[in-house]
């Protein structure tokens, strides 16, 4: 009874407080305004999840700057539409689409074959997509399908797209991968010894497990690059609580008075859009010194010590390296 308690109520338990806390913080301060952005062209931009939401935001306004911006994604029919309705708003847009499931780890191989055949840089990642409160399952590959999607699949894609990121970048004009994260993460906990939650689930637990993991990704693969010395810089961005369809796993009665909250009081797509464009234009965050971290509201903020204990990201980091077969 005690270990089911645990299991699966504290973290709902532990989300929702959570989640409490961060919505009541988020309405009262001031939503951070995108200041204005240097023009972009001539640069080439990936972002997944890009046909809806948060995601969507980001492509709408790398386009409007010049960028080259490709939507990686699952769904065809959303993504076609969704640069459609940009190219009607923005007659010289360069926006297209290209099949992208983070579950298959064979679909994120061909996405990048399919993307280095064109010999064309990348400048910018954006490591959007992500699933929350999924019932338990195992994607295409075995993996539970909040670490397999969220994580191991954003993890294999930049690791994959590394070579030409490096580069793409020079002195002066980093390059950018940035990780979409959540503040679900400190209540996250990873456990190298069962990642993927075959001990016991929680569809809670889960999603804040693999945020836990994306920043942890997001801050190993940050040094890194400054000890190679490449032109490349990793970030972590947590967007708020943003009325998108990620809620929409929610338990019913919960699902349609979220519905109702989230109109009211949840910051808009392109409101939590907002820090992921700074992070991933603003010259500001120029070079490895200044780039990297942990942002939210357009600052950088601290979070949790285990967050950032480079010993528990290095295995995090070599066990997903094993994991995906990777050299």
């Amino acid at each position: 009874m005690l270990s089911a308690i645990r299991c699966y109520l504290l973290p709902i338990i532990k989300l929702y407080l959570l989640a409490l806390k961060v919505l009541l913080v988020q309405l009262l301060i001031r939503p951070f305004r995108l200041p204005v952005m240097p023009r972009q062209d001539g640069k080439v931009a990936i972002v997944t999840g890009g046909g809806r939401g948060i995601g969507y935001e980001v492509v709408r306004h790398m386009a409007r700057l010049g960028a080259h911006v490709i939507i990686g994604g699952r769904d065809e029919q959303e993504g076609l539409a969704a640069v459609r309705r940009i190219c009607e708003e923005y007659k010289e847009a360069k926006v297209e689409f290209t099949k992208l499931d983070l579950a298959s780890l064979q679909s994120v191989r061909q996405f990048v074959q399919s993307f280095k055949e064109r010999d064309l840089p990348l400048n910018i990642l954006v490591n959007n997509a992500g699933v929350m409160l999924l019932p338990e399952g195992r994607t295409e590959d075995g993996f539970e399908q909040h670490f397999g999607v969220n994580y191991l699949g954003h993890f294999l894609l930049t690791w994959l797209l590394l070579d030409t990121l490096k580069d793409s970048g020079k002195c002066g004009y980093f390059s950018r991968v940035v990780n979409v994260c959540s503040s679900a993460h400190r209540i996250g906990e990873i456990r190298l010894n069962d990642l993927n939650s075959c001990q016991s689930y929680s569809a809670h637990a889960a999603y804040c497990h693999s945020k836990l993991a994306q920043l942890w990704f997001s801050s190993h693969l940050h040094q890194e690059l400054q000890c190679g010395g490449f032109p490349l810089s990793s970030c972590a961005v947590d967007p708020g609580m943003v009325d998108t369809a990620l809620y929409r796993h929610l338990w019913t009665p919960l699902c349609l008075a979220q519905s109702t909250i989230a109109r009211l009081l949840f910051r808009t797509p392109a409101e939590g859009a907002t820090t992921v464009l700074f992070a991933a234009l603003s010259p500001a965050l120029e070079g490895g010194e200044c780039g990297g971290g942990y942002w939210a509201n357009g600052h950088r903020e601290m979070t949790t010590p285990t967050s950032f204990d480079p010993q528990l990201q290095l295995s995090l980091w070599e066990t997903s390296v094993q994991l995906l077969g990777l050299q």
